[in-house]
């Protein structure tokens, strides 16, 4: 079977490939690899998640970061967040903290998989396009870990193929937030927002 980009040391031969993308006005230049989830380019579902957010501020959280596509485009965009992004694949965090400093974007880097490492963190908002190959217990359970460390008004954002379990996902989701509704959807792609964590 295939390695799967959420190992934790991919032993693929690592073949670097840059990506650019532009994110509100700025230029981002980025490094991708092998055995790191999209090389080469920014997906589209990241695209519509990033896309579909609004200003941030306070602690921003990346779950499951890969090369850093989200983090580094939020830090570019949201000067004043306190970025951290997190992911298992150490390949994937080595990349997302050079992608970060490249770009001029301080953020922190946290080897975690799933929340485990972030548990007695707070963060006002929490941006995700989870490992849906992980299977539904794994990213379900993220989504209510995320829900423990988010503060009272913070809000979770992510990105789900209708095909892959959207309708299903946003339903379990009304058992953790208070509010959640599809910000957009487009390209087969839904973008949900869930605020207000359930205590």
């Amino acid at each position: 079977m295939a390695e799967q980009y959420y190992t934790q040391d991919p032993t693929c031969e690592s073949r670097p490939v840059p990506c650019e993308y532009d994110y509100r006005g700025q230029r981002i230049r980025c490094m991708t690899d092998a055995g790191v989830f999209s090389k080469g380019e920014l997906d589209q579902g990241t695209r519509l998640l990033i896309d579909a957010l609004p200003e941030l501020k306070g602690a921003v959280l990346d779950l499951g970061c890969g090369w850093g596509a989200i983090g580094v485009a939020l830090g570019k965009a949201n000067p004043e967040a306190q970025i951290t992004m997190a992911d298992v694949n150490r390949r994937a965090l080595e990349l997302a903290r050079s992608n970060a400093q490249h770009n001029g974007v301080k953020a922190e880097c946290v080897e975690s998989d799933g929340m485990s490492a972030l548990m007695n963190r707070r963060f006002r908002t929490a941006v995700t396009n989870p490992p849906i190959r992980a299977g539904k217990q794994v990213i379900y359970q993220m989504f209510a870990d995320i829900a423990g460390t988010l503060e009272d008004e913070g809000e979770l954002y992510l990105v789900i193929r209708k095909q892959q379990g959207a309708e299903s996902c946003m339903k379990y989701l009304k058992t953790l937030y208070g509010d959640v509704e599809k910000v957009d959807k487009s390209a087969g792609f839904w973008v949900l927002k869930a605020s207000g964590p359930i205590r």
